[in-house]
């Protein structure tokens, strides 16, 4: 089941702070744009894993994120 979806405004939530990606995306907000597949589910054996999030930050810049790297948005943000 898909968690998320194109137009909804999420929030980059990752914890681990040894993940090369904490520093520069942990607590941004953004919309995601597109919601993309591909075949990593195959290597982790979570379907989840075939979804990627393409993220429009509110800083402009896109990235590409798992559903384990996402929630909702803080209050007012």
């Amino acid at each position: 089941m898909q968690r998320f979806s194109e137009g909804d405004r999420v929030r980059i939530d990752i914890p681990d702070e040894s993940d090369p990606d904490h520093e520069r995306l942990h607590g941004e907000h953004g919309v995601i744009r597109d919601v993309l597949s591909d075949d990593a589910y195959l290597e982790t054996g979570d379907e989840r894993d075939q979804l990627l999030y393409r993220i429009e930050l509110d800083g402009g810049e896109s990235v590409d994120v798992r559903w384990r790297d996402l929630r909702p948005p803080l209050d007012g943000e």
